[in-house]
């Protein structure tokens, strides 16, 4: 090896993008381009070809640059297309209008011939990228128009076809699950439905926890007990609000017992309700491991709508279930704790006990 071959390879092995090369790093793509000499060719940093020499590397910001130079596209990573992240979420974010705009739910072979590709891939790649399978984003979406229907249409029939049901017999026998409720208890408020609640104490303060017949609806915290009641009377306006017995005052008890101490875990059923945004969002969140925390900018990433940055962070701030869907774990971007539903102090300490565990 010529000296001056060997200074070019000593170079490209000390910078910092060599290792990106060498790691197949994907969060890499996007940032840089190399070239190969001997090949002829450039490639993205997570190109699955034979490993090139150091001495023959060379690094470019944009494809045109790597072109200008003589090189073309490699054939296997096709650098001079998007990243297959962004692929990815185009698609995905494709196929959620295409599920919202259709008038019946549509099936995933119908999905999978739209993105040309089979269903298993399809059904893969739109779970890694929302969080949640096509037709759990299908029902979310559904239940969100129920409910902005029953809101404004004079007929809960009417409300229900619009909706994309095809008979109201199956939205009944799905109605507990969409509105934790029955239509006609939807409509007058929640009126009819009971809400069991109980207030404990933890080291952060009060603590309320609430639970329709389908789970858990509400974990709130605070200073004052009374006003977390106040706050789940302003939720549920026309609902029966009942004192929790000792077998509900257990329920509050393990929900005490995880903010004290995060490793304990916490298996609950939860009466989720939300728009169909907000369910993707929280399930994102709900996959962040304890101790662990990510940015609203890669929560919306992870659900495919990278450029919803401010919607997550409303999604955030709309959490009912404090701990449950723990949004006390999404930070800025450069690591700093902004702002929470429930005081910055409380989203401090609740963080620094997870990384404890």
């Amino acid at each position: 090896m010529s000296r001056r071959t060997e200074e070019q390879a000593a170079r490209t092995i000390s910078d910092s993008r060599w290792a990106a090369i060498a790691a197949r790093d994907s969060n890499a793509d996007g940032h840089f381009l190399y070239s190969v000499k001997t090949t002829g060719v450039y490639c993205r940093p997570s190109c699955g070809s034979r490993a090139p020499k150091p001495e023959n590397v060379r690094f470019y910001l944009t494809a045109k640059e790597a072109e200008l130079a003589g090189f073309r596209p490699c054939k296997r990573c096709k650098p001079d297309q998007p990243p297959l992240a962004e692929q990815h979420a185009a698609l995905v974010a494709g196929l959620c209008r295409h599920i919202e705009s259709s008038e019946t739910e549509p099936s995933l072979d119908d999905l999978a011939k739209l993105a040309q590709m089979s269903a298993f891939h399809l059904h893969r790649i739109f779970k890694a990228v929302t969080g949640i399978t096509p037709k759990a984003y299908a029902v979310a979406h559904r239940a969100n128009k129920i409910r902005e229907g029953l809101g404004r249409s004079q007929s809960v029939t009417k409300a229900i076809y619009d909706a994309g049901y095809n008979s109201s017999g199956r939205f009944y026998e799905e109605s507990d699950q969409v509105l934790g409720m029955s239509p006609k208890n939807f409509r007058a408020g929640g009126a009819n439905t009971v809400i069991r609640f109980a207030v404990g104490e933890c080291s952060l303060g009060a603590i309320l926890v609430a639970a329709s017949e389908v789970g858990v609806c509400a974990i709130l915290m605070g200073k004052n007990p009374d006003g977390l009641a106040r706050d789940l009377q302003d939720r549920f306006p026309k609902a029966t609000l009942i004192g929790g017995d000792a077998g509900f005052e257990q329920m509050v008890a393990k929900v005490v017992g995880f903010v004290e101490m995060p490793k304990l875990g916490l298996d609950l059923p939860l009466d989720v309700r939300g728009t169909a945004f907000q369910q993707r969002v929280w399930q994102a969140l709900r996959e962040i491991p304890v101790g662990s925390t990510v940015s609203y900018s890669d929560v919306a990433c992870r659900i495919g709508s990278p450029k919803a940055v401010r919607a997550v962070a409303r999604a955030c701030a709309a959490n009912s279930l404090a701990v449950a869907i723990p949004c006390h774990r999404v930070v800025r971007n450069d690591g700093g704790i902004s702002g929470y539903r429930w005081g910055v102090e409380r989203k401090r300490a609740l963080l620094e006990r997870e990384r404890k565990t």
